[in-house]
């Protein structure tokens, strides 16, 4: 039996050493850790990342697969059912960072197993919703941004497009502000100007070509 910790590194607060360093302080130590790096979790389904592949190779029955929250995974609803029900199948137990969340195959009680495919299913429901309104966000940004036309662009922003989405995706976990700071590097003013004006932000940074 080994213990995997799987990482898809793709924005400011995704590092790798940031998503060890969150499952060391949760109690979890590891034999193998594997990371992919820009890869998109909406397009590219686990089994078709470099080290995606590789995990799929390496996992065994007994193992057991730490990851930071399932859209680590996927971004993609069914991708993240399927890939979760396929290493259960093999015998692999799932947890999540956040949360603390387990799912585990072994289970034969019904009703316990309605449970843990229902959480699976909301799980995966939320890392969709998340990247679909991250998306919808930056297309109303640009939008925005493109009406405004050469008018007076404001203040240059004080975060980088990879610290709003970082900021955006911890929002969308529920994250406090003051975690969310710490992770980004923002200050909370940046955060909550983010929060209550998710377009404006967009906004800013396209017409600032950043």
């Amino acid at each position: 039996m080994a213990t995997f910790l799987y990482a898809r590194v793709s924005t400011a607060d995704q590092t790798l050493d940031h998503q060890r360093t969150q499952a060391e302080a949760a109690g979890f130590t590891f034999d193998h850790v594997i990371a992919d790096h820009g890869v998109s979790g909406v397009s590219t389904r686990l089994a078709e990342r470099p080290q995606g592949r590789r995990l799929y190779d390496m996992l065994r029955a007994g193992d057991v697969l730490v990851v930071r929250w399932v859209d680590r995974l996927g971004r993609n609803y069914q991708d993240v059912c399927d890939t979760i029900r396929e290493f259960m199948r093999r015998g692999v137990v799932i947890k999540t960072i956040i949360n603390s969340m387990t799912f585990d195959g072994a289970t034969k009680d019904p009703m316990q197993q309605a449970v843990r495919d229902a959480l699976i299913a909301f799980m995966a429901a939320t890392a969709q919703a998340q990247a679909e309104a991250t998306k919808a966000a930056q297309t109303a940004g640009i939008e925005h941004a493109k009406a405004q036309g050469d008018r007076y662009r404001g203040r240059k922003p004080s975060y980088t497009r990879d610290q709003l989405r970082a900021v955006q995706n911890l929002l969308g976990q529920e994250a406090g502000i003051s975690v969310i700071a710490k992770t980004t590097g923002l200050s909370r003013q940046a955060i909550y100007r983010i929060k209550d004006d998710p377009m404006g932000a967009e906004a800013v940074l396209t017409s600032w070509g950043m």
